[in-house]
């Protein structure tokens, strides 16, 4: 706002009994106090003080200006107070985008620690198989997996997400177990049908080899807490992620194979438009989401049992 030093001057000015208090307190000489004075009041065209050599008095005008420039002044700085509050304390809504099967086991508990700690933060928690676009659907952050391809957005890494083959006991008991990439294909395999890929191509590494091998197999679905429910049953070969596999490797319920092949890693980023780059309701989430899943971003190749 351009008036408003010369509101701050003026406010100044008023307070004290003379042109040469206040030249003291501003800490210029009196000719520059009455210098400027004289042009403010040249510029609205009235005139704000009655000036002596010995005192300073408010015309109507003056008083008027000084009221309402006091009003204003105090707003601005009520203003500013409150932007400053807002940078340090998150509030509004923001809205979360994320899987169905990810947002409910692990966002889910997340939110709602973060949710006691920032109160004044409304959160609207959207699941979906497919991601929604963040503009579009007036999404604040989505959770993804693999690395962002869209650079209109930007990107924080959560956690580092491997994808393993995983069967049951007692599935691996009754078939004799892979050694290679291409016996997978002799192999019930349960395949997830994620998007428009051929889903029942999987590309495997062992770190320092690819190949690329069609499996086949009588289950598949959209959705891969089912496949890895019928990989439980022991129906086959799954090839899931370690977020969702992690607790059936401790617990033996399933059992890697075919190790050190893998699929293609899929680690976990949570985007947001540039838009949201400086708000703070979406940068202490952030934040605080990337503190829960600390472990889970330096995992040793062969321990799952950090998620």
């Amino acid at each position: 706002m351009k008036d408003t030093p010369d509101l701050n001057f003026f406010t100044l000015l008023a307070r004290q009994p003379s042109l040469a208090a206040a030249s003291v307190e501003l800490g210029v000489t009196p000719p520059a106090v009455s210098r400027r004075l004289a042009m403010l009041e040249r510029r609205l065209g009235v005139r704000l003080l009655n000036r002596t050599t010995r005192r300073l008095s408010l015309t109507p005008e003056g008083e008027r200006y000084l009221e309402e420039g006091g009003r204003i002044l105090r707003e601005i700085e009520g203003l500013e107070r409150s932007l400053a509050a807002g940078a340090e304390l998150p509030h509004g809504l923001l809205r979360i985008n994320a899987t169905f099967g990810f947002g409910r086991r692990y966002l889910s508990p997340v939110i709602s620690e973060f949710r006691q700690r920032y109160p004044a933060v409304e959160i609207v928690l959207q699941l979906t198989d497919r991601a929604l676009d963040l503009t579009a659907d007036a999404i604040d952050i989505g959770i993804r997996f693999g690395e962002p391809p869209d650079r209109r957005v930007l990107a924080r890494k959560i956690a580092s997400n491997r994808r393993f083959l995983c069967a049951a006991p007692s599935y691996l008991q009754q078939q004799a177990e892979p050694r290679t990439p291409r016996d997978l294909q002799s192999h019930q395999c349960i395949v997830i049908r994620e998007n428009s890929k051929a889903f029942n191509n999987w590309q495997l590494s062992d770190g320092q080899r690819q190949e690329l091998v069609k499996v086949h197999g009588g289950l598949s679905t959209n959705f891969g807490e089912i496949a890895v429910e019928w990989a439980l049953a022991g129906h086959g070969i799954v090839l899931r992620s370690e977020w969702d596999l992690a607790p059936y490797l401790r617990s033996g319920q399933l059992r890697r194979t075919l190790a050190p092949w893998q699929g293609a890693s899929s680690d976990i980023y949570a985007i947001y438009p540039q838009r949201h780059h400086m708000s703070s309701k979406v940068r202490v989430f952030l934040d605080f989401l990337a503190a829960r899943f600390t472990d889970q971003r330096s995992l040793a190749d062969t321990d799952p049992s950090r998620w």
